[in-house]
Order: structure tokens, then C-alpha cells, then sequence
């Protein structure tokens, strides 16, 4: 750990936009604080101090376990900051990250990006150049442009060097919107680092479910299927939606497109929802001579509920005939509407089993399916 560099660490706000019943650095992403994350960014960086509302001594005693040093927070950011400085008085420390701690994601990159620009300049900190477009607007109405040339979106850390932003502090008036702010008011020149997507803060409901989806792993489901329909009398076949002429027809209890079927049960399988028998039972008269797009649909619906989507699909039908090749386009477009993802994602493809067993004897048509499902 590096004595000669000081983290500061605001939390002791109440974050009352991000709803909920405890302040946003409270609550919990993938089952800790987002302080924690928080802290857990800058861990053997340098010395941290974590302001903290006088209320939430305790809770962050309990956090750290005596890792930081806490400091009651004062009733703006920047009197939490200053309180904060001036306890760094009379250290080593020689330069100062100030960071906001509900921003829990801030790489090692950036970090030392900020940290190596305070070689150059009295401070420095990450942004974000505006892409944009801006607007100025009153009730509801826009009311002008604003051109976007030069502007950035700050971040934090925002570097310091520490004697300078200790009396930049010690000397503003107060109601700064951030350190930066104080700093230019002092005339300290402060270098623009880049700043980084992922280093968001927490601040509206909806950054809650973007943090659980920065930190939650990648969640990959893998499922096969396999169908078999012996012919019968008839003068088409459904396969994969479409009905295919021919001289005969698939026997089944529903349409008895066997390729939909091979589908539908390796979706089923990644979820490990068993087989179509078990939602749709041949059983229930319901479902004779349904088309089989039903089934499809329910799996593909039954994904999306518990958090997956498809990441692609492989359908290989095996018979001699009928020909797939002139209607597997039109087949891997009818897949993809029903399960409602592009038709990219879906492939439609046969062979044969070369005259050799059922198929090969014209008996009947078998299909095969793969399905990849990924956590949404």
C-alpha cells in the first residue's frame, strides 16, 4: 500500500432518488453493500477514509472491520470532504483521490490513469465527452439547442494533490458541485483523464438492475432435443413451421412438425424443464392437431420469464425426402418470429441417413436441436 496516496470515500448521503428503504450505498448488488464493491475497487491502492452519515458509524465499522478510517460526513459532500482532508493533515500523504460511493465500478486503469496525471498537473479526473445531442428545455418543451463541442460528463476519482486541494477547500465558500469545481475556483489546473462506461453511478432505481448485470456471471444454458415421426397417408408435412408438399403426411397427436418438436424440447432441456410431454400431455385432447408453434412459443416464453435468452439455435432434420434446402430459409425465418429473436440466431438445416435405417428407408423424419440460452 502506498502511504504517500489517501482514498476518500463519500457515503454519507442518503441517495433518496434511487429509492428503496435504505441509502443507495446500502443496498445490496449480488447480495453485498455497493459500498462494498466500492471498497473493494480501491483495496491495497493507499489509505482509505469513508465519510459516513453519523447514523451509519456502526454499519461501517462492520463493513471494513477497522480497514479505513471513518469520518462523519458533514451536511453537503464537499464539508464531508473537507472533514475528511483536514484529518490528512500533518501525514505522508502527498496526493488524494476523492471518489463518490456509489460508484462501484471504477477500473484499475483508470485508477492509476488519474494517479500517473497528477505528475503533470495539480489534479486530474475521468470523463466522459458528451455524443449527445443537447438540448435546453422549460415544462416539458424543448426551448433550445446546446452545442456539445468540449463538454464532457465527469466521474470520480477526481486526484489531487493533497496541500493544494486542502486549501481549496479550506478557502471556497461552499455549494460546489464536486472537487473539480473547488479546484478551478482555487486556480489549480486539472488534467481530463478518460473517463469509462461501466464507472456509472448508482443514482435511480434503474442502476440497480445495470449494476446486478455488471456483476452477476454469465450465465449459459445448453440444450438438445430429438424427435422421430413415422409417414402416414396425407400430401404435406409441417417442418419447422412451414408446410412442405408431399406425397405423404407425419403421424403425431398435434401438426406433428418434428422438427419444431426436437426445438422446443432443447430450450426446455437448458431450462431443465423436461419435454413437451410434460407442459402439453398427449394425453389432453386439447392439444390434438395443434400446431406445433404453440409448444415453441411456450418455451420461448417460458425462457424470457426466468431470465434467459436464446443465443442461437441448430436444427438438422434428417430424411430423404422431402428436399428442405429450396424452404430453409423460410423455415429459419418462421422459427425466429415465433421465438421472437433475429433470424441470424437460428439455423435450419438437413441431411440424410443415406438409405440406411427408418429414415433411410423413407419410414419417417427425425430431427436433432440444439439451443443456447443466456442469462438476459
Amino acid at each position: 500500500m502506498d502511504e504517500t496516496l489517501a482514498i476518500i470515500i463519500t457515503a454519507a448521503g442518503r441517495g433518496t432518488r434511487a429509492g428503496g428503504e435504505a441509502p443507495k450505498q446500502w443496498r445490496t448488488v449480488a447480495g453485498k453493500p455497493v459500498l462494498a464493491h466500492t471498497l473493494a475497487a480501491f483495496e491495497g491502492l493507499g489509505r482509505i477514509l469513508l465519510t459516513l452519515h453519523p447514523d451509519d458509524m456502526l454499519r461501517g465499522l462492520e463493513l471494513t472491520g477497522g480497514r479505513a478510517t471513518l469520518i462523519a460526513g458533514g451536511e453537503t459532500r464537499a464539508a464531508s470532504v473537507r472533514n475528511a482532508l483536514e484529518v490528512l493533515e500533518g501525514s505522508l500523504v502527498t496526493r488524494v483521490l476523492i471518489h463518490d460511493g456509489a460508484r462501484p465500478f471504477p477500473s484499475r486503469r483508470m485508477l492509476q490513469d488519474v494517479i500517473s496525471a497528477l505528475d503533470r498537473s495539480d489534479g486530474a479526473a475521468p470523463a466522459l465527452a458528451v455524443s449527445d445531442a443537447l438540448w435546453r428545455g422549460t415544462a416539458g418543451l424543448v426551448t433550445g439547442l446546446q452545442p456539445r463541442d468540449g463538454l464532457f460528463r465527469a466521474q470520480t476519482p477526481q486526484g489531487f494533490r493533497f496541500p493544494a486541494i486542502l486549501q481549496a477547500h479550506r478557502a471556497h465558500p461552499g455549494g460546489a458541485a464536486d472537487d473539480v469545481e473547488v479546484a478551478l475556483a482555487h486556480g489549480l489546473s486539472i488534467a481530463i483523464v478518460e473517463g469509462e462506461d461501466d464507472n456509472f453511478k448508482i443514482t435511480y432505481p434503474a442502476d440497480f438492475v445495470r449494476a446486478e448485470r455488471k456483476v452477476a456471471p454469465m450465465d449459459v444454458r445448453l440444450g438438445n432435443g430429438y424427435d422421430v415421426h413415422a409417414f402416414t397417408a396425407g400430401d404435406h408435412v409441417w417442418l419447422c413451421g412451414v408446410k412442405v408438399p408431399h406425397d405423404r403426411a407425419l403421424l403425431g397427436h398435434s401438426d406433428a412438425d418434428v422438427a419444431m418438436h426436437a426445438l422446443t424440447d432443447a430450450i426446455y432441456g437448458a431450462l431443465a424443464e423436461g419435454d413437451i410431454g410434460r407442459h402439453f400431455p398427449p394425453s389432453d385432447p386439447q392439444w390434438k392437431g395443434a400446431a406445433s408453434e404453440i409448444f415453441l412459443a411456450h418455451a420461448g416464453r417460458l425462457a424470457g420469464e426466468r431470465g434467459y435468452r436464446i443465443a442461437n439455435a441448430d436444427v438438422t432434420i434428417v430424411c430423404e425426402r422431402p428436399k428442405i434446402g429450396p424452404h430453409a430459409a423460410a423455415m429459419q425465418e418462421r422459427l425466429a418470429a415465433i421465438l421472437g429473436v433475429e433470424a441470424g440466431r437460428i439455423s435450419v438445416k438437413a441431411t440424410t441417413s443415406e438409405r440406411l435405417g427408418f429414415t433411410g428407408r423413407e419410414e419417417g423424419i427425425a430431427a436433432l436441436a440444439t439451443a443456447t440460452l443466456v442469462s438476459a
